[in-house]
This record gives structure tokens, C-alpha cells and sequence, in this order.
């Protein structure tokens, strides 16, 4: 077995158990003390894990996101998700969708009417562009081509002068600490939009749970509510009554 396909081994195991032992690694492979350092060493400087004593623990921190267009086609259960939250937009109200997949669902799956949308999504703001019984405000700034999304200072100083009813906001990754995202700029534009909004309604998946990345947003008492696909795990469950955060979980889609 080569070094990389023990490594993959590896991985599979702890996705099962959370952690291995060196003795563990020499025992399953029949390898040295020496090659199942090595194999760790490796392990860690491709943020697969981290070393602790005696052997590891898998890496909860994720050091990047797919891009736009490649989790768009990974629907899942994004989609009964979106749907459960535009189930909650009434005729009239104004509202912030974040950029995000999921988020796009829900501007697809928006049938009320004379509501304002603002946004800061290209794909979000063409998707409304069907839609003429909504205003559509596409916040400018710099483009980020990877995610699609407008930001910087001016698309700040835009949201500054910006109430809404609603903000549907999106999330990489969520621990203890709250949530967060892979990038500075966009955590400083999440809470922006956060500060804007009467409601913040987060939507995530249950793979965004225990997943850790290099900004936080903001911690669980800026969220009102949240609809995800799935009971939260624990600790998380606990976290959001103390926070009293309402909990929707969606129901899958009929195929």
C-alpha cells in the first residue's frame, strides 16, 4: 500500500471514529512507528488533521469553499431548505438574501409580490430579473468571480443606509463559537447585513454543523431563527433553545 492510498484509508477511518492512535495506524497498516509519523506529518500539512499527542483528531477547519457553480450543481437538500423559507416571505415585506446556493433557491422559489430585494448575489439578482412583481436592489462593488458576489467598501457604504424585515443569510461552516466563512470581507459584509435586519433567518445544511473555517460572523444570539434539513446534532441542540432560536426543519422535496 503506497503512502497515499494509506492516507485515504486513514481519513476514512477517522470520519468513522473522529480520531486515530499511532498504534492504531501500525496495527491496521503492519507499518512502522517512524512511517505512521511521517504519514501524520503529511496528513497535517494538507489540513487533513491535527496531530495531538499520541496520534490525531480530524481537522474541523475547512480551508476552502467549491466554487459557486460547482455547489449549485450539488443541490442536496438545499432545495427543501429554500422552500421552507420562502414559505415564511409575506406580500410587501423587505428583503436581504445573502449570497449563497441555497439562497438562490429561495429567490427561485419566491411567488409573492411588490416585496423589495436587496442583494449582493449576480445570480440571485438574475434570477429576480424574471420575477417583475419584485424590486430587485443589486448592491455594487468589486466582483468576486469565485463566489459571485459583490464586495468592499462601497457595497458597505451601500447597506448603511438599508432597513429590511427579513435577511436570509447564509453560512460555510458553524461551531460553538457561531458561524463562519472563508474570507474577511465577507464576514465583515454578513454582519453588516445582520445589523440591517429586524429578522435573521440562517439556512444551513446539517454538513455545515462542526465545521470550522478562518472568519467568524457572528455568534448564535444574532440569529432569530434557523431552517436546516435535519435535527441539529448535539451540542447544538442545547445551544439553540439557550439562544432561543426557532428551529425549522424542512422536509425533503417529493422526487
Amino acid at each position: 500500500m503506497t503512502q497515499d492510498e494509506r492516507i485515504k484509508s486513514i481519513v476514512d477511518y477517522m470520519k468513522l471514529n473522529r480520531n486515530i492512535s499511532m498504534e492504531d495506524i501500525c496495527t491496521l497498516y503492519e507499518v512502522s512507528y517512524d512511517t505512521a509519523r511521517r504519514d501524520l506529518v503529511k496528513m497535517e500539512a494538507d489540513g487533513l488533521i491535527v496531530r495531538v499527542r499520541g496520534g490525531a483528531i480530524l481537522s474541523s477547519m475547512t480551508k476552502s469553499v467549491s466554487s459557486y457553480k460547482d455547489r449549485l450543481t450539488d443541490a442536496g437538500s438545499k432545495r427543501s431548505i429554500a422552500m421552507a423559507a420562502a414559505s415564511l416571505i409575506r406580500d410587501g415585506e423587505y428583503l436581504m438574501l445573502d449570497t449563497g446556493t441555497t439562497t438562490q433557491y429561495v429567490a427561485e422559489f419566491m411567488s409573492t409580490a411588490d416585496n423589495v430585494v436587496v442583494t449582493n448575489s449576480i445570480d440571485i439578482a438574475g434570477v429576480l430579473c424574471d420575477k417583475p412583481q419584485i424590486a430587485t436592489h443589486l448592491l455594487g462593488g468589486m466582483l468576486n468571480t469565485w463566489h459571485r458576489y459583490a464586495f468592499g467598501p462601497r457595497t458597505l457604504e451601500m447597506l448603511g443606509d438599508i432597513r429590511v424585515d427579513k435577511l436570509f443569510l447564509g453560512t460555510c461552516g458553524i461551531t460553538a463559537e457561531g458561524l463562519f466563512t472563508t474570507t474577511e470581507e465577507e464576514a465583515y459584509l454578513k454582519r453588516e447585513m445582520i445589523k440591517r435586519a429586524h429578522q435573521v433567518i440562517m439556512l444551513a445544511d446539517s454538513a455545515k454543523f462542526e465545521k470550522s473555517l478562518f472568519h467568524r460572523v457572528c455568534a448564535f444570539d444574532a440569529i432569530d431563527l434557523l431552517i436546516t434539513d435535519a435535527d441539529p446534532p448535539a451540542p447544538f441542540d442545547k445551544l439553540l433553545q439557550d439562544h432561543q432560536i426557532e428551529v425549522i426543519v424542512a422536509s425533503p422535496l417529493p422526487k
